[in-house]
Parts: structure tokens; C-alpha cells; sequence
């Protein structure tokens, strides 16, 4: 059969990372397998559904550059892709497991549940139902169903044995039967559980190989168990692993960002996310670091996905920001940065005044934004002096010096690097100093920082007109 995947994702609220790298494992499974990666919706649990989220998904989806073959927007042979949408199917196969003997009604109030797992933990047991309905007589239960007594399904686990299942990423996996518990299927408002909905969509929409997190890892053999009941073949699984904090601590929001979206907002390129994601649990057996989407494609494969958790390294994602940034043409970033000096409401320079800029500070940027907010001085005279620099680049005699400097530079035709430093260094060796007693406050002077490009080609951008108005601006300001 060919190759079909899934991510299926709750409505929740925004997408986690995790979701995210599940969604591109999929995607990139599918793509180097050519075949066909599809969006499902799983929102069963109506109670924790947030409104605007699968709009939301889906949005975040196609910025990431995963675009699916069937979903919900989209449609395919095996829809509606919604699950809320695919209630009668469930109910029916529901229905199907009770008459095989393979699944029963269960009457028990939630008080008794309640009292049952208050029994349970006060004797340090694990919560899980005791049977109490599992062997009531099919006839009974059937003439409670019709007179309309409030019921689940429940499933019918073996009580003894165990069972294996292959995982592509955890090999062999065995399970007790003993440690499982009778899970509901159906619930009472006659909507699906996750077990059950899972089951039948994954088999019903031909899904080949389920690519999931850890999480769902012990679920897996409730799954297995329902293939086997329906008679059906399961799919190939593969359980990614955890995500993990620096501390080596379950990723939380408690500890930081985990949202697409946060990172989104804060201007990391989807290119750099996608890149830093791939890495959560994968690798391609080499040094390389720095991948793009199609690269991905081509290298993934399933074992080359680890066991052990993942750690969410915001260094080295930020350092992939910038790798990624240095390798998007000037050109194109002009734009971002047109707009960005637009909404600040500065002169906007020239196309190609502003694509001299972005070569200029490429090297020293991590965002697009950073552009602007840290080079300010490149599109504008600089409105204050770092306060926290002044004792280092502008000691007493510094005026003196950046005056003598200006007076070097006034006459000169040509105004470029090999100019313009010919012309400090000369000065400097007149006054018998070090260059750096030059550089450092001439750049104080007409930049109002401490650090930024070169001294020689930020003074060729800024044009001899505005380096010299800057000087003179800086010795009357500072003295």
C-alpha cells in the first residue's frame, strides 16, 4: 500500500512545538515516501475545544510549509476529516464490538466511580475500573440500553497474558494484559473516546504508519487490541520522544515559550523553526546542521529518530535564526525592512540604500527586526549615546581626537574604506596613539553605540556628509 499519514491534532488552543515536530516527522515521512500526508481533527472532547483553534492549526500548518493532501478544508475519499462529524460511525462500530463479545455495557454512576477510585488510593493502588458490569447478561444489559438507563461502552480486556506489538522507533514492545484497564469507548453522550476514534479513523482512512509522541505510547497496545478485535491489520507505529527542558524536565510553559506562535511573534524565521524542530529527535547521522524543508524530505527516515528525550535549546535555535537569516538574498528582505522603518515613521531610505544596510549588519543580526532596532543609527541620527559605554569610548580627550579626525576627513573627494581608514591611521600616528583611540569614539560619536560593523564601511554607508554632522553633534553633546 502506499504510504499514509496523519496529524491529529485536538483543538486545544495554539499549537505546542511538540505538535509541531510531530506534524513535520509526518509530513516528512510521507513527502520522502511520496505519498500522502493527511490533516484530521480530533475534537471528541468538546468540553476542551477552544474556538478559532483549528483555524488556527491550519493557518500555522501552511506557514511552516506543511501543506496536507486531505483535512478538513480540503476534503479527500475518506471525510469528513472532523471526528465531531463522524459520531454515527463510532456509535456503529461500538455497537458491532458489544454483539462480538468483545466490548459491554457498563451502568456505573460517577458517584460509584468516585467512591471506587477513593477506595483505590487510599489502599496506594492504581485507579482502574473493577468490571463491576463486565459480566452482566448481554439480555440485561440490552433491555437497560432500550429503557434508556445512562450507559458506556466499555472494552473487554483479556484478563490474563500479554501482548507485543513492534514500535519502528522503541522495537519490541510487551504489555501485560493485566496492567490494562477496561477502557470506555464510548461515552455517554455518545461521543468516542480517543481510543476508539483513533482506531477506527486510523483503519477507515487507510493510515499505514502512525507517527505520534511518547505519550501516546502506553495507549498503544488498547489500540492494538481493538485492531485485533475488529480483525483488522494495524499500522506501523512509531512513538517520537519526549520533549524536555534544560534541566532535562517534561517541556512546560512553566519554564518557557511553547507555542509556535510565540515564536512566531517574536520573529524566528519558519525556516529556523522547521530546521530546529527536525533536530528534537532526529538526526541525519552527520555533522550537518543548517537544513532546509526539501533537504529534510530527502534525508528523513524513522531510524534515525532516537529514544532518548529531546532537549529544547532556545541558543541553538536563535543560532539557527541567524544562519538561516545570512542566507536570505538582501533583495529579499528589503520589504520586511522597508516596513519595518515605515512603521517607525523614519525617512525610508532607497531600494538600494537599504539593501547596503542588510549586507552591512547581516553578520550581526538575529532577527529581521534587529535591523531596525539595533541599527537605528544606519537610517537616522542617533537621538542618545549609550549611557553605558560613555566612560569606555568617550574619555576626556576624545573630543579632541574625533575633532582632529573630522578635520582629516573634510577635505577627501573620495569617501571609502581604504580612504577613510588611510586617513585614521595616518591621524593616529601623528598623535602618537593606537588606531582603537580613534575607532572607539568615532564610533560612540556617530552611532551612539559601542558595537556594531566595521568602523570604515559603516562610515562609507553613512556618507561623508553624515559622519562629519554626527562628529559635531557628539563633541558639542558629550564635550
Amino acid at each position: 500500500m502506499p504510504v499514509r499519514v496523519r496529524f491529529a491534532p485536538s483543538p486545544t488552543g495554539f499549537l505546542h512545538v511538540g505538535g509541531l515536530r510531530t506534524a513535520l516527522y509526518n509530513y516528512l515521512y510521507a513527502r520522502h515516501h511520496k505519498g500522502a500526508f493527511v490533516l484530521r481533527i480530533e475534537d471528541t472532547d468538546q468540553s476542551r475545544k477552544v474556538e478559532g483553534a483549528v483555524e488556527n492549526l491550519i493557518q500555522t500548518l501552511r506557514w511552516a510549509g506543511l501543506d496536507y493532501d486531505e483535512g478538513p478544508d480540503k476534503g479527500g475519499p475518506y471525510g469528513p476529516y472532523v471526528q465531531s462529524e463522524r459520531l454515527s460511525i463510532y456509535r456503529q462500530h461500538a455497537t458491532q464490538l458489544v454483539e462480538a463479545g468483545k466490548a459491554y455495557y457498563c451502568f456505573c454512576t460517577s458517584e460509584r466511580l468516585e467512591e471506587l477510585r477513593g477506595k483505590q488510593q487510599a489502599l496506594k493502588l492504581p485507579p482502574s475500573y473493577d468490571r463491576h458490569c463486565r459480566d452482566l447478561p448481554r439480555e440485561d444489559s440490552a433491555k437497560r440500553v432500550a429503557a434508556g438507563e445512562g450507559h458506556v461502552v466499555r472494552m473487554k480486556v483479556p484478563i490474563g497474558g500479554e501482548m507485543t506489538f513492534q514500535d519502528r522507533v522503541r522495537g519490541k514492545v510487551t504489555i501485560a494484559h493485566k496492567v490494562l484497564d477496561d477502557q470506555v469507548l464510548l461515552k455517554s453522550d455518545g461521543f468516542p473516546t480517543y481510543h476508539l476514534a483513533v482506531v477506527v479513523d486510523d483503519h477507515l482512512m487507510q493510515i499505514t504508519h502512525v507517527i505520534r509522541g511518547e505519550e501516546w505510547l502506553p495507549s498503544t497496545p488498547k489500540h492494538v487490541l481493538l485492531y485485533q478485535y475488529f480483525g483488522w491489520d494495524p499500522p506501523e507505529f512509531a512513538h517520537l520522544p519526549l520533549l524536555l527542558n534544560p534541566d532535562r524536565s517534561k517541556l512546560s510553559k512553566r519554564q518557557g515559550d511553547v507555542a509556535v506562535e510565540d515564536y512566531r511573534a517574536k520573529g524566528f524565521l519558519r525556516e529556523a523553526i522547521v530546521n530546529f524542530v527536525s533536530f528534537l529527535g532526529w538526526n541525519p547521522g552527520d555533522e550537518r546542521e543548517i537544513f532546509t524543508l526539501d533537504d529534510l524530505v530527502r534525508d528523513f527516515s524513522l531510524e534515525r529518530v532516537g529514544k532518548s528525550g529531546a532537549v529544547f535549546n532556545v541558543d541553538k535555535l536563535l543560532w539557527l535564526n541567524q544562519q538561516h537569516l545570512r542566507r536570505i538574498p538582501p533583495a529579499d528582505l528589503v520589504p520586511q525592512v522597508n516596513a519595518l522603518i515605515a512603521e517607525r515613521g523614519w525617512p525610508v531610505p532607497s531600494h538600494e540604500k537599504l539593501k547596503r544596510a542588510i549586507v552591512l549588519m547581516r553578520e550581526r543580526v538575529t532577527f529581521v527586526h534587529d535591523f531596525v532596532d539595533f541599527s537605528d543609527y544606519l537610517f537616522r541620527d542617533p537621538d542618545q549615546f549609550d549611557p553605558e559605554g560613555r566612560a569606555k569610548s568617550w574619555p576626556e580627550d576624545a573630543a579632541a581626537r574625533v575633532e582632529s579626525l573630522a578635520g582629516r576627513l573634510e577635505p577627501l573627494t573620495v569617501f571609502d574604506h581604504p580612504s577613510i581608514e588611510a586617513a585614521l591611521k595616518e591621524l593616529a600616528t601623528e598623535l602618537q596613539v593606537k588606531p582603537g583611540l580613534l575607532v572607539h569614539p568615532t564610533r560612540y560619536a556617530i552611532s551612539g553605540r559601542t558595537v556594531g560593523p566595521g568602523l570604515y564601511e559603516l562610515m562609507e554607508f553613512l556618507g561623508k556628509d553624515t559622519v562629519l554632522r554626527r562628529i559635531r553633534h557628539a563633541v558639542k553633546t558629550l564635550g
